[in-house]
Parts: structure tokens; sequence; C-alpha cells
């Protein structure tokens, strides 16, 4: 039937089927659910396709889910998306954990394919249409050319040619946000790093900076780049690196220099704010923006996830102070369906951002197995829903700002 919402499987090769007379289904938390109308969109164009090894799809069929004789298929979304529900499978005995991606759930619907999904920011500046071009390869050459041995420059050349990180990219077509690496070490061990894991984890998808930046070499990729870039945002704190914070002074000399230089543009850092004190010289020394990653305004369960050497009390603490400088804060909030909408989340979260009313929060799927993320977070069955969740958001705090993005800050 047309209109059916169909689940799919994957063979050993990796071709992808519908599986007729079978309604799709997703996972929220640790529930099977059957999946409607309302809880779809069409897949992005640039979205991928990706089977979960070892992983048998679940399906519904006369009243009851059931164990389908082919893997399962997962949605990986582009920026600007926020996934509703996980794929839904079972896991075969000692199953290998699942690289890092952000899986999704993906059905057949109305002869298309859907994710469970929301758009949730523009994304025009992150549409991977933009990037990996034909001329960046140029382009890369240009900015080496004018830096030489900038040791910043070939490692963000190295994320762009291997990796693809956009920020990255977006020094060499000058324009946008750019990362700029900083810090080798960091103060936190997150479930989900994806510059450093555990051998008997999943492979990292990049490897983090093994040297630590002179403030000259800082200084000068920000001021290459917010001299050229239209909507210029310099970035510390990339998925390439640990905490920049804790390289504190080295930035503070950098954006010494920088704004001795030129006025122009956003410098900003993406950090977990535990260490309060390099926070606080660093938003001294002149920053306009900060996006904190955070999971849960729950001091425990923040502390199952990032196993950090610092408290969420920190983190708190360098927030109210960034706050009170006027900086423009967001918060990086690591998203995982069956978790952070749950009602018990959702209340500290309300308290969190009363105490502290940040200006924005930028959702982001977690790139993790889910099965290894529920493994470690105490159980809960009582959850709101995606929607619901971010609407209750909304509601009570009517001028924060939801996306997914970091937007430039016009500050004149």
């Amino acid at each position: 039937m047309k209109n059916q919402i169909t689940a799919l499987i994957a063979d050993e090769r990796g071709n992808i089927f519908d599986v007729p007379g079978v309604e799709g289904v997703g996972r929220i938390g640790e529930n099977f659910f059957k999946l409607k109308p309302e809880d779809l969109i069409k897949l992005p164009d640039s979205a991928d396709l990706m089977f979960l090894p070892e992983r048998q799809a679940i399906g519904f069929k006369r009243g009851e889910f059931i164990q389908l004789k082919g893997r399962a298929v997962s949605a990986i979304l582009p920026q600007g998306y926020t996934r509703t529900h996980l794929p839904a499978f079972k896991k075969n005995p000692n199953a290998q954990i699942l690289p890092l991606y952000g899986y999704t759930a993906v059905v057949l619907y109305k002869d298309e394919l859907y994710a469970a999904a929301l758009y949730t920011d523009e994304n025009f500046k992150w549409n991977p249409q933009n990037f990996n071009t034909r001329e960046l390869r140029k382009y890369i050459r240009r900015v080496k050319k004018d830096l030489p041995d900038n040791r910043i420059v070939a490692q963000v050349a190295k994320c762009s040619l291997e990796w693809h990180c956009l920020t990255a990219q977006n020094l060499f077509y000058r324009r946008w946000e750019c990362g700029v690496p900083t810090s080798p070490v960091c103060n936190a061990n997150c479930l989900g790093c994806i510059s450093l894991q555990a051998a008997e984890c999943c492979p990292s998808p990049q490897s983090r900076i093994n040297f630590k930046p002179t403030a000259e070499e800082i200084a000068a990729v920000g001021i290459y780049h917010l001299t050229h870039a239209p909507e210029g945002i310099i970035s510390f704190g990339q998925g390439c690196e640990g905490e920049p914070s804790l390289q504190a002074e080295n930035i503070c000399a950098a954006i010494e220099k920088i704004r001795a230089a030129t006025k122009r543009g956003q410098i900003n850092i993406n950090t977990n704010a535990g260490f309060t004190a390099g926070i606080k010289k660093i938003v001294d020394a002149g920053l306009n923006s900060m996006r904190v990653s955070i999971i849960s305004a729950n001091a425990e369960n923040y502390q199952r996830y990032y196993r950090a050497g610092y408290k969420l009390d920190a983190v708190k603490n360098s927030i109210r102070y960034a706050l009170d400088k006027n900086i423009h804060v967001s918060l990086n909030m690591l998203y995982m369906p069956g978790f952070n909408d749950r009602t018990s989340e959702l209340a500290a979260w309300k308290n969190f951002l009363t105490e502290l009313p940040v200006q924005m929060i930028q959702i982001r799927n977690l790139n993790y197995d889910p099965d290894e993320f529920f493994a470690t977070m105490p159980l809960d069955k009582d959850f709101l829903g995606t929607k619901n969740f971010l609407r209750e958001l909304q509601k009570t705090f009517p001028t924060l700002k939801i996306g997914n993005f970091s937007h430039y800050i016009n500050r004149d």
C-alpha cells in the first residue's frame, strides 16, 4: 500500500529493501513505537543511509513488534535536522559498539524515503552542497601560501580533506564560521568524544591535535579569517581538540593581537565550561560568544556522560560569569530521544534556564550507540517526546532561540 509506513531492511552487502506488509517502527529510549505520518519528514537530499551491523530490524505486523530477517537501516541526517526516533533493532549477542553517528529511524512512505525528524534550523551555511567543491584544494594552497608554516592551517587542511569538517573548510573558502583548534588536552572523558576514544570502544571519526599552538599562530589565523570572511566567526573548541579553555593564556594573548588588528567579526568558544578560571580570562580578553556543551541539567546524569574532573556547578559558574559580562551564550544540547525529553530532565532544565537565562539552545543529535548510552543512564520510561519537549521549553522561555547552529551576532 502506497500510504503505508513500511519497514526497511538491509542485506549483508548493504542493499536496502522495503518489507511489504510490515509497518515501520522507531525507538524512543528503550521503547518501540509504530511510526505515524506526523512523525515523519521526507529524507533530506544530503542525508546518508547506513545499515547497522549485527542488529536485526524490528517491524510491526498484526498488532505486534516482530524481528525481521534483515539488518536495521538508519538515516544519518545533515545539520539543521533533529531526530525524534532512533532506529528500532534487536542487537545480536556480542555485537560490537556502533561507530559514532547520530542514528535516525527511516522508512518507506508514499514510495519515498522518510525520516523520523524535525527541521529545526535554516541550514544554508551548513548545506553539504556548499562544501567539498573542486576548488577546495586550490583554496587550501592559497591559505598555506598566505600563512606559511602555520600548524593550525596544516591541521584544518587535514580536517578539511580527510574528515570533511565544514568549519575547517570555511577558513579556505573565506566565509562564515571557521574552526581554530588550540588544545591537545581535555578535562572531561565524554562517552561520545569524537577525537579520543578508548581502544575497546569505537574508532573516533577524527584524531586530536598533538601540539599546542602559539598565540602568534592563533592570532594569524584569526586575523586572516575575520579580515576576509563575510559574517566571519572564529571558534575555539573543535572536534579535533580537547578543551580550549585549558589554553586560556595563549587564547587571551591571541585575542589581544586579533583585536589590535581588526574589530571585524565574532570571536567564539565552544567549551564544556568546566574550567571557570580559564573561561573568565577568555571572557575578559574580548570574547563575543560562548557555546557550552551540555547533555543534562541534572548533576548526576551530567557526570555520567562527561566523566569530568569538574562538576556541573563549575559549568554554571562559567555561564553566570559570561552572562554577567554580556556574552552571548548558547547551550549545545547533546540530544538522545528518550533521555533529554524525560519529564525529570525537563524539570531540571526549567530550573537551570530560570537561573541562567542563556540566549539560545542548539540541539545536537548525539553521535553514540543508543544501547551503550542507555546502559549508562538510569532507567526512566516517563518521557514527553521530542516535539513536546521542545514545545514546552519554548512555551516556558518564549525569548529563548532553539535551533542547531551558532548564528552570527550583529554587534553594531
